[in-house]
Formats: C-alpha cells, sequence, structure tokens
C-alpha cells in the first residue's frame, strides 16, 4: 500500500455514483484517480467540484491501463464504468457485453499483470430477475431478464474465478435503487436519457415535463402501485469506503446487498415530491410495463453485520429534498423539454 494517502481507482468517477464515491474517498483519505471515457459522466463535476485527476478513457483500453497502472502507484480499483439502460441493453446487447464484459475482463487483467489485489464492483439488484421472495437476501437466486443484469451476473462470476485463480480479492455491491445527491447540491443525478422516477417526477415539477406516468395500478401492493427500495447515493458511497476498508484488512472476497430494506411505492414517491417542492405534479395512469416486478425490495442486513454500514439518509422525503436541491440548481431555468 503506497504511504500516508492509498490511491484508488475510480472508473465511471464522473458518472452518478462514481462522483459521490470519489468525494467519500476524498473525505476518508484516500487519494482518487478518475478514468472516465465521459460518454455519460460529466468533465466539469470531476474538475471543478472534485478536482482529482481525470483520464480520458476506457476500460477497453489494455495499452491506456497499463500506462495507468505503471505510472501511478494505484493500490485498489472501484469499478462503475457500466452501461445502465436497461432497455437498451435489450436492443443492443452487444455494446453491453462489450462494455461491461470485455471492459471489466481488461481492466481485471491489468490489474493482475500489475500487482493490484482490491476491487470493489457496482453490481445490481437485476441480477436477481423476479424475486421470488421479498424481501431479497444475497443467496437468492440469480436469473436476470436482460442483458444488463446477465453482463453485471457475468462479471461477478469472473471475480469469483479470479479470486480462486490469482487471489484478486473483490466487494460486489448490488444496489437496489440509487436516489438522492449531495445534500450541499455539490453532486447529483444528470443522466441522459433519464430513466429514473425521482428525477423524472422532480423534472415535472420543474416544468421539463408536462407530467410524470404511473406504469401500472393494479400491481398486489398497498396503492396498486409497484415498491422499489431507494437508497440514499451517499449511503451508497459510504458503504464502497467499508467495502475497500474491509479488503484492505485482509477479507474475503463477498457479496452485499444495499438497500434500505423497506419499499416505497410510484404513487408515494410522487406524493412525497408534491410536499417537498410544494408544486403541483401531474400524474397520468398507463398500462403496465412487461417485465416490472410488483415489488423489489432488499435486505442489507449482511452489510449491517460485516461492513458495519447503516444508511444515515433512509427517509424518502430526504432523499427527494436533496435530489431535488441539486435539480433546481442544475436545471431549473430549463423550459419544457418532454411530455
Amino acid at each position: 500500500m503506497s504511504q500516508d494517502q492509498p490511491t484508488v481507482l475510480v472508473t465511471g468517477g464522473a458518472g452518478y455514483i462514481g462522483s459521490h464515491a470519489v468525494l467519500a474517498l476524498q473525505q476518508a483519505g484516500y487519494t482518487p484517480i478518475v478514468l472516465d471515457n465521459l460518454v455519460y459522466g460529466h468533465r466539469e463535476l470531476v474538475d471543478e467540484v472534485l478536482k482529482v485527476e481525470l483520464i480520458e478513457g476506457d476500460t477497453n483500453d489494455r495499452a491506456l491501463l497499463d500506462r495507468l497502472f505503471a505510472g501511478r502507484p494505484i493500490d485498489a480499483v472501484m469499478h462503475f464504468a457500466a452501461y445502465a439502460y436497461v432497455g437498451e441493453s435489450v436492443t443492443t446487447p452487444d455494446k453491453y457485453y462489450r462494455n461491461n464484459v470485455v471492459g471489466t475482463l481488461t481492466l481485471l487483467e491489468a490489474m493482475k499483470d500489475a500487482g493490484i489485489d482490491k476491487f470493489v464492483f457496482s453490481s445490481t439488484c437485476a441480477t436477481y430477475g423476479i424475486p421470488e421472495t421479498i424481501p431479497i437476501p444475497e443467496d437468492h437466486p440469480q436469473n436476470p431478464i436482460n442483458p444488463y443484469g446477465m453482463t453485471k451476473l457475468m462479471v461477478e462470476h469472473i471475480l469469483s474465478d479470479f479470486d480462486r485463480a490469482y487471489h484478486l480479492r473483490s466487494v460486489r455491491f448490488r444496489y437496489f435503487n440509487a436516489a438522492g445527491a449531495h445534500p450541499d447540491g455539490l453532486l447529483g443525478e444528470d443522466h441522459d436519457p433519464e430513466t429514473h422516477l425521482i428525477p423524472l417526477t422532480l423534472f415535472a415539477a420543474l416544468g421539463k415535463r408536462h407530467s410524470i406516468s404511473i406504469f401500472g395500478t393494479d400491481y398486489p401492493t398497498p396503492d396498486g402501485t409497484c415498491v422499489r427500495d431507494y437508497i440514499h447515493v451517499l449511503d451508497l458511497a459510504d458503504a464502497h469506503v467499508l467495502g475497500l476498508k474491509y479488503l484492505w484488512q485482509g477479507g474475503k472476497t463477498e457479496v452485499f446487498n444495499l438497500g434500505n430494506g423497506s419499499g416505497f411505492s410510484v404513487r408515494e414517491v410522487i406524493d412525497t415530491a408534491r410536499e417537498v417542492t410544494g408544486r403541483e405534479i401531474k400524474a397520468v395512469e398507463c398500462d403496465r410495463r412487461p417485465g416490472d416486478p410488483p415489488s423489489l425490495v432488499g435486505t442489507a442486513e449482511k452489510a449491517r453485520q460485516i461492513l458495519g454500514w447503516t444508511p444515515q439518509h433512509s427517509e424518502l422525503r430526504e432523499i427527494i429534498a436533496h435530489a431535488w436541491r441539486w435539480h433546481q440548481k442544475r436545471h431549473g431555468k430549463s423550459l419544457i423539454i418532454d411530455n
């Protein structure tokens, strides 16, 4: 390990969750370096807010990775560089397998050859597919129903094999629904296109959208709409720092769910957004979308027991309030752009 401040390469560190992880690493005394191809990341957040070294490049570029590992004292890697649009993964699976699987394999091979043996991986609850039990534990069967979930599951298998063959230890975090933003409005969610419920609802509050759609009102849930487990992005970032510390302390390869362990319905999210923003938000009821499970809620008890991780921002109102502050700052002057 490097002297004083260990150096951590954060792939995808210019993106939503990655940028918050970079900030958490800085606050914990690490020196992060960001590698991002800027397809979805934001250079200005790295340059102006995080103020860390940004290397523009791709995990599929083995020559770049070799130069990077040879030229800097990197002790560990946090890997967020993945494409994550479920629908797009169905229509262009080659893009997802090349980036999410081949890119990660290239990164792991470069790490192995450079003697770097600690890896924190951004996985997903999408590896579980349609849940058989709620809440979902880590030993729930993994049967992804789309290429995105399959790419993450394939990387999980690769990581197990790399541990057995090369002693490259990893922590794999299966997220539920990442949400929220930095409380001071420094960092937040800014996807293009945006597909997540909370930012889309806030876009409606800002006038960037005419309405928010509710896909299905006849699910076997308390109010008939889908229920999801929302986890604040700050809590996600903190878990990654704890996962890294766990590996540094000699922890074995392990997998953890990251969620609040309780769910909120689509209607609850929209109603809470109305309360937080004080604005009218028109909701339009639509037919169900194929493949949407009625409820996705996970148990994170394992992360609490082994990592000592406890979410600090679990209230839906707080999650939405932080996101609202960010979106007002980022998009407050925008005109209506979508329907």
